[in-house]
C-alpha cells in the first residue's frame, strides 16, 4: 500500500475508534460499540504495520544478511510458489516504498538486503495480527477477532511469499554483478 494511503487510513480508523468509543460511552448504543471495535481493530492492523516497519528501519536500516539460514529457500518453496502461481500476481501487489527496491537507486545487493528486512517486517506483522484476540476478554465476539486476525496474517503472508519468491532471482543477479566486478 502506498505510504500516504496507509497513513491516512490508519489515522482515520484511529480517529473513528475514539469518536465512536466516546459516542458509546455517552449514549450506550450497540452500534457505537460495534463501530468503535471495528475501527479500533482496523487501526491496530494498519498502525502495527507502520510501527513494525519503522522499528525495523531504525534498527536494521535495510541491511539484513541474506546469506543467513532464515532467508534461504527451503526445498518445498519452489513447488509451492509454482502451485500458487506467484509469478502471475507478484507484480500486481502494492509496494509501500518502491524506491527501496529500485535498481536505479540501489545495487542488487542492497535490494536483496531490503527484501530480507521487508520479509521480517511482514513475518512480525503476521504474529502481531493475533494481538487483537486479547480484546475478546472485554468485547466477546471471539470469531470476529479471530477472522480479522487470520485475515491480517494472510495479508502479510502474501508479501512474505512475494519477497521470498523474488529474492532468489535478485540474489542471483547480485552475485553475478559482484563476480563481474571481481573479474575486472
Amino acid at each position: 500500500m502506498p505510504k500516504t494511503v496507509l497513513r491516512l487510513a490508519t489515522a482515520f480508523s484511529f480517529t473513528a475508534a475514539i469518536i465512536t468509543g466516546m459516542l458509546f460511552r455517552c449514549f450506550n448504543r450497540d452500534i457505537y460499540l460495534t463501530l468503535a471495535v471495528t475501527s479500533g481493530t482496523t487501526a491496530w492492523h494498519l498502525g502495527i504495520r507502520l510501527l513494525a516497519g519503522l522499528l525495523f528501519n531504525i534498527t536494521m536500516k535495510n541491511r539484513a544478511d541474506y546469506t543467513k539460514k532464515w532467508f534461504q529457500l527451503r526445498s518445498w518453496e519452489k513447488p509451492l510458489y509454482q502451485f500458487l502461481n506467484v509469478k502471475a500476481w507478484k507484480n500486481k501487489m502494492p509496494t509501500y516504498n518502491p524506491e527501496t527496491f529500485s535498481p536505479k537507486n540501489h545495487t542488487w545487493d542492497e535490494i536483496a538486503q531490503a527484501m530480507c528486512q521487508s520479509e521480517l517486517v511482514h513475518e512480525t506483522n503476521m504474529l502481531l495480527s493475533f494481538a487483537p484476540l486479547i480484546a475478546v476478554r472485554w468485547f466477546g465476539s471471539f470469531y470476529v477477532f479471530l477472522l480479522t486476525s487470520i485475515g491480517g496474517c494472510i495479508f502479510d503472508l502474501v508479501f512474505v511469499i512475494m519477497q521470498r519468491y523474488n529474492r532468489a532471482r535478485v540474489i542471483k543477479i547480485a552475485l553475478k554483478k559482484r563476480q563481474m566486478r571481481h573479474n575486472e
